[in-house]
């Protein structure tokens, strides 16, 4: 697996349930929308990371509607 590619678990805004997402940081830092596997919401997740090295510096998984 590449360094750039991140596999994690993250809590649904909406209900609180775990939900498994995998982050790429090979386009940089990104915004992307995901549903809970539990409640179907919709998930804001941002990732930030570093522009040179492409290092995961910090995942938010927020509501889209925040």
């Amino acid at each position: 697996m590449s360094d750039l590619i991140h596999d994690m678990v993250l809590s649904c805004p909406w209900c609180g349930s775990p939900t498994e997402m995998t982050v790429d940081c090979s386009a940089g830092s990104h915004e992307l929308i995901e549903d809970c596997q539990v409640c179907c919401s919709p998930i804001l997740i941002r990732a930030e990371c570093d522009p040179l090295s492409g290092e995961l510096l910090c995942v938010a998984a927020l509501r889209e509607d925040a």
